[in-house]
C-alpha cells in the first residue's frame, strides 16, 4: 500500500453503521420488555380468591362470617395452601390439611378450586417467561448481528485501497493475452496480505484458463497470488469477476475415525471441514445428545449451520452463539450439542481452538503432547454462554486430534487424559488418516467391549507448502 491510497468515509459504510445502530437500538427496546418472574402478581392472586369466593363460597351459609368479619383469617388460609401446593404439591402436607377441614365446611371444593387457580397462574407464568426468554434470545442475536455489520463495514474500509501503477501494469500485462480489463478492486488485510478482484473477459475466441490469468496478475503484482478453490476454471467472452488472492504458506490434511454405540451405522457424532475467508480452515466437530438419529438430527443441524455461518465470514464465537440462542429459542425440551472447532491460520500457521462443552484437544508436536481441557456448557442449555478459546502456535508436522466424549469415557475415570496422550505420543503415524484409525482401534482394544456411546476422532496435520 505504499503506491496507494486508502479510502475512508465512504457514504456505504456509514449507511451500514446507521442500520447497525438501528439493530442495537431494536435489541435494547426487546431487552426492557417484560422480564421473566418467578412470583405470582398481586392481580394474580386476587384472581384465585375471587374465582374461590364466587365459584364456591357464594352459596355457603358461612359467606358473611369467612368474607366479612373473618376475612383476614380465609386469606391467611388461602396463602397457607399456595405455599403447601408450592412445596408439595397437590397432596399438600397433612397439618394444612387438618386446618382447612376444622375451619371450612366446604374443604373439598375450597382445596380443588384454590389448586386449579394456583395451576393456571404457573401456567401464565411459564408462557410469560418462555416469551421474555425468546425476546432475550432475539436480543442476544440483534446484539450479535449488528456488531458483525459494524465490524465488517469498518475491516471493509480499511482495506479497500487504490493503486494506479499497479492496476496499469496488471490492464498491459491481461492486454497482452487478449483479455480485457473492466475494473479492478484491491484490498489488504491487516496482516498485510494482498488480494485483488479483476473483473474481465476474453476478446478473442474460444477460453482461457483463469489459472493463466491468476498467473499475469502474480507477476505484475510481484506476488504469488492463487485463486480460490471454487473459482471457475475458464474465461470467456462475458465479463467475470476472478480473484487473486496470496497463497497461504502452510496446508493441512485431515483424517477421521468413527463407530457409533452399539455398533450402530448411525452415529450422534458429526464433523466438517470449513474453507473460510482471510486464508484460514476450520474443522468442526459437534457431539448430540444422547445417541441415534435423534443426536446425530442435532449434530448435523450445528455443523451445517456452523459452514454456513463461517463460510459467509461471521467471526468464529459469534456464529456459536448465534446457533446456541437459535437452539435455545421456542424449544420446551432442552436439547444440547457440544461445539469443537479449531481454527488454522494458514499464513502463520496459528490455530485457535474454541469448545462449548466439548472433550479434550490434544497437539502432538515432534516430541511432546498437550492436552487442553473444557469447563464450558454444550450449546442449546441457555441464551448466552462462555465459550473456552485458546491459541497455540503450530510448526511443520503437528497434529492437532480432536475426540468426542466417547472415545475418552470408554478409559479408566481419572487416567483418560493421560492414557489418550501417552496412545498418541507412542505413534510416529504421519498419515491422518491412520493416525485417527490407530487411536479409535488402541481405545477399542483397551476396552474389549462394543462401544458405549459414539465415538469419533478426527486428527489434522499442518505442513508448509
Amino acid at each position: 500500500m505504499n503506491e496507494g491510497q486508502a479510502l475512508h468515509g465512504s457514504p456505504y459504510v456509514e449507511q451500514i453503521e446507521k442500520f447497525s445502530h438501528s439493530l442495537r437500538q431494536l435489541a435494547r427496546t426487546f431487552t426492557e420488555l417484560e422480564e421473566k418472574r418467578q412470583e405470582f402478581s398481586p392481580e394474580e392472586i386476587d384472581e384465585m380468591f375471587h374465582s374461590v369466593r364466587e365459584n364456591v363460597c357464594a352459596k355457603c351459609e358461612k359467606f358473611g362470617w369467612c368474607w366479612g368479619e373473618n376475612f383476614v383469617h380465609t386469606y391467611q388460609m388461602g396463602y397457607e395452601i399456595l405455599s403447601a401446593v408450592d412445596q408439595y404439591g397437590n397432596e399438600l402436607n397433612t397439618e394444612v390439611k387438618r386446618k382447612l377441614m376444622q375451619r371450612c365446611i366446604m374443604a373439598p371444593r375450597f382445596l380443588r378450586e384454590m389448586i386449579s387457580g394456583f395451576h393456571e397462574a404457573r401456567r401464565n407464568i411459564i408462557w410469560s417467561n418462555r416469551l421474555a426468554r425468546s425476546r432475550e434470545g432475539c436480543a442476544i442475536q440483534m446484539d450479535m448481528f449488528a456488531e458483525v455489520i459494524q465490524r465488517t463495514a469498518k475491516e471493509l474500509e480499511q482495506s479497500i485501497y487504490s493503486d494506479e501503477r499497479l492496476e496499469k501494469r496488471i490492464t498491459a500485462a491481461l492486454k497482452k493475452k487478449g483479455i480485457r480489463v473492466l475494473y479492478m478492486n484491491f484490498f489488504m488485510n491487516e496482516e498485510g496480505k494482498c488480494e485483488i478482484h479483476v473483473t474481465a473477459r476474453n476478446v478473442g475466441a474460444g477460453k482461457v484458463p483463469v489459472k493463466d490469468v491468476v498467473r499475469a496478475v502474480s507477476e505484475a503484482a510481484g506476488r504469488r497470488l492463487v485463486m480460490p478453490g471454487d473459482s471457475a476454471q475458464m474465461m470467456g467472452n462475458r465479463y467475470m469477476t476472478i480473484v487473486c488472492r496470496e497463497g497461504p504458506v502452510y496446508y493441512t490434511m485431515q483424517g477421521t475415525a468413527r463407530i457409533g454405540r452399539g455398533c450402530s451405522k448411525i452415529s450422534g457424532d458429526n464433523f466438517a471441514l470449513m474453507e473460510m475467508p482471510g486464508g484460514r480452515q476450520g474443522v468442526a466437530l459437534s457431539d448430540g445428545m444422547g445417541s441415534g438419529e435423534e443426536a446425530c438430527r442435532e449434530s448435523t443441524l450445528v455443523i451445517e449451520l456452523l459452514e454456513e455461518l463461517l463460510g459467509a465470514g461471521f467471526p468464529e464465537k459469534t456464529a456459536v452463539q448465534l446457533i446456541n440462542t437459535t437452539l435455545v429459542m421456542g424449544r420446551e425440551e432442552i436439547h444440547y450439542s457440544t461445539v469443537d472447532m479449531t481454527v488454522f491460520d494458514l499464513y502463520t500457521g496459528e490455530c485457535e481452538i474454541i469448545k462449548a462443552g466439548a472433550s479434550s484437544t490434544f497437539i502432538k508436536k515432534k516430541d511432546s503432547v498437550e492436552h487442553l481441557c473444557s469447563t464450558s456448557l454444550p450449546i442449546g442449555v441457555v441464551n448466552h454462554i462462555e465459550l473456552d478459546s485458546v491459541k497455540r502456535e503450530l510448526e511443520d508436522g503437528d497434529f492437532v486430534i480432536m475426540v468426542t466424549d466417547g472415545v475418552l469415557d470408554a478409559l479408566p475415570v481419572g487416567e483418560q487424559d493421560i492414557l489418550l496422550e501417552t496412545i498418541i505420543q507412542g505413534t510416529s503415524i504421519a498419515n491422518p488418516r491412520e493416525l485417527a484409525h490407530h487411536i479409535l482401534e488402541q481405545v477399542l482394544a483397551w476396552t474389549g467391549k462394543e462401544p458405549a456411546d459414539d465415538m469419533t476422532v478426527v486428527a489434522v496435520g499442518i505442513w508448509k507448502n
